[in-house]
């Protein structure tokens, strides 16, 4: 079979997205390498034998830092801000196909955390709770925060979804005798469940890394990023690289589970 011959720009642009990703990502290669230091082993180049000696020590009782912790509600803060930011943007998208009184007005509402600075939104949020004497949390005041953040963009992809969604297919199902919530359930929730997946990977994304945010806010208890900042100030041995491995390897864990969802949704809405 012939194939058509690649144009020279296709190369150009092939291998500026290559050093695009070795931009990227190269500087993680070095906290990869140096994470498999031996027991002796500092944190610099060259290693000082290899093993895995610092992956074990990091899930031992540490003299700085508290990992599982910081980990554990990380996972939950993102959880939460995954479920809100689906279920708000997914009601906002159906709301937003009519026009009603003070649209626009909203919309700008909602997405103007976006323009302001967050480290800003971390600093008011916490000294509004300071102001009516409640105590900032990781499960109050930062989830607010994270929410700022996550929800103008599920909002703004749930736009862009139905703006392209075709009524035709729910005037099909109501001239079937398909009642609202039926059309909803096995027409319109089918065809947009990819976009679903991908906003909740968003808002989980977004929320399990943000450090600006959680910095006035998390109270008492840190995140996960707030507590590897701390410990790259007071942490002196590779168990700081081993901990960078171990988040980096959890990330591109959720990333593939959740395009395997994808796809299986896909493949799923083929079949049927």
């Amino acid at each position: 079979m012939y194939r058509e011959k690649r144009s020279r720009e296709f190369y150009v642009l092939a291998a500026f997205f290559a050093l695009f990703v070795l931009f990227l990502y190269g500087p993680l290669s070095a906290i990869l390498i140096l994470s498999f230091q031996g027991p002796n082993g500092g944190l610099t180049f060259p290693l000082n034998g290899i093993s895995l000696h610092w992956f074990v020590n990091l899930f031992e009782q540490q003299a700085v830092g508290d990992f599982g912790g910081s980990f554990r509600r990380s996972l939950t803060l993102g959880l939460m801000v995954m479920v809100v930011t689906v279920l708000v943007s997914l009601l906002a998208g159906l709301a937003f196909r009519r026009r009603f009184l003070g649209a626009s007005a909203l919309f700008y509402l909602s997405v103007a955390s976006l323009v302001v600075p967050s480290i800003i939104i971390s600093l008011g949020i916490g000294v509004l709770f300071q102001q009516i004497g409640l105590q900032p949390a990781w499960y109050s005041s930062a989830f607010g925060a994270h929410l700022t953040w996550t929800l103008p963009f599920g909002v703004l992809i749930m736009f862009a979804v139905f703006n392209r969604f075709s009524p035709a297919y729910e005037e099909a199902a109501r001239d079937l005798g398909a009642s609202a919530w039926q059309t909803f359930r096995h027409v319109v929730l089918p065809m947009i469940a990819p976009s679903l997946v991908g906003i909740g990977l968003f808002g989980f994304s977004l929320s399990y890394d943000e450090f600006a945010r959680s910095l006035m806010t998390s109270g008492t208890y840190n995140t996960l990023p707030l507590e590897i900042y701390g410990m790259t100030t007071n942490v002196t041995t590779p168990v700081l690289y081993a901990l960078g491995t171990v988040t980096t390897l959890f990330s591109f864990l959720v990333i593939g589970g959740t395009l395997a969802l994808i796809s299986f949704i896909n493949r799923r809405r083929r079949d049927g």
